[in-house]
């Protein structure tokens, strides 16, 4: 099974969210998790604030 962290490792790694990421992460935060997933989850809304990691979602929206 899929763990947010991997799903945030990949994502920090590409320097890319896609939305199909996202919506896994949504789906894993509805799920239990650990203290490791979340703080890596944080680490993600981090990256993305810091414009380190870019949401495809949000290139979605401004192209229209």
């Amino acid at each position: 099974m899929t763990r947010i962290r991997d799903v945030v490792q990949q994502a920090l790694t590409t320097g890319y969210l896609t939305v199909e990421a996202e919506n896994q992460l949504r789906h894993l935060l509805t799920t239990p998790y650990d203290l490791e997933d979340l703080n890596a989850f944080m680490t993600l809304q981090e990256a993305a604030m810091n414009g380190k990691v870019r949401q495809e979602s949000r290139e979605r929206c401004s192209i229209r």
